[in-house]
């Protein structure tokens, strides 16, 4: 499921929404065969109240499949403030994001990382930054007062997170690069080693929004066709087209490194 965004604030999903969609969420007990008895378990669903007393709710949620420990499986949070909204000179809304993910088998910290949501499509950006990656609370000890210091030490990180962004849109990349670029990302998801990619259709934008030479609109052009599975590769004589990632923690991965792999070009 893809969530939405008004013109003018969030549309936050309700409890109900979240648990049809990751009913994971709201186990209230945890995994007693993966736990010991010194595990203290902590609801994802206490998290996202507390979220809610900060100004955060909820506007996406997922979780892995599972064959044994259904119920207690990762699972992904995606939290948007109305209060938070970056509007670029050139039109280009950003929206700041928060993602958690959380588990209840003993086996994941809460863990939060900083993202950001482009108003004119729908794809979720991971900001791949080493200090936003180690923010974990643990599940023992845990209480607002925490979780609000570390909400509060990713908003404050925001402005670089922004200072990033109008790095790229202001980094012009020649056809070269950007062919250089595209094929450095497919190899993000795929072996390239005898698979033919028609570089230029990965790199034709989708919408007038995305066109131009900038780091940013080539990256976002590329990050869409990478997620979203929009493009074909050919092994031998044979076409195939690309899958879209359903996985959220591949979907993670992915953004992150790609995010990383576009700042390296500035």
């Amino acid at each position: 499921m893809m969530y939405s965004i008004k013109q003018d604030k969030n549309e936050f999903l309700t409890k109900e929404q979240i648990r049809e969609i990751a009913p994971s969420v709201f186990t209230m007990k945890a995994d007693k065969m993966n736990t010991s008895k010194h595990y203290v378990h902590i609801s994802t669903e206490k998290v996202i109240d507390d979220m809610s007393a900060l100004g955060w709710g909820v506007v996406d949620t997922k979780q892995v499949r599972a064959r044994k420990g259904q119920g207690y499986q990762k699972h992904l949070v995606v939290f948007g403030n109305d209060e938070l909204r970056i509007d670029g000179k050139d039109g280009d809304v950003v929206f700041p994001r928060i993602l958690m993910t959380n588990s209840h088998d003993g086996k994941n910290a809460f863990k939060f990382q900083a993202g950001l949501y482009r108003l004119v499509c729908s794809n979720g950006l991971v900001i791949a930054d080493a200090e936003f990656a180690s923010m974990k609370i643990r599940h023992m000890g845990y209480d607002i007062n925490e979780l609000s210091a570390v909400i509060n030490e990713i908003v404050e990180k925001l402005p670089l997170t922004v200072e990033c962004m109008n790095t790229l849109k202001g980094k012009k990349l020649s056809q070269e690069e950007k062919e250089k670029f595209a094929l450095e990302a497919i190899g993000l998801r795929f072996d390239t080693n005898g698979k033919n990619f028609e570089l230029q259709t990965i790199l034709e934008p989708t919408r007038n929004e995305d066109k131009g030479d900038d780091m940013w609109s080539v990256y976002n052009v590329i990050q869409e066709k990478l997620i979203h599975g929009l493009f074909d590769y050919g092994v031998g004589a044979k076409s195939r087209k690309a899958r879209k990632i359903k996985n959220f923690q591949q979907d993670t991965k992915v953004n992150q490194e790609l995010y990383q792999l576009a700042l390296s070009y500035v």
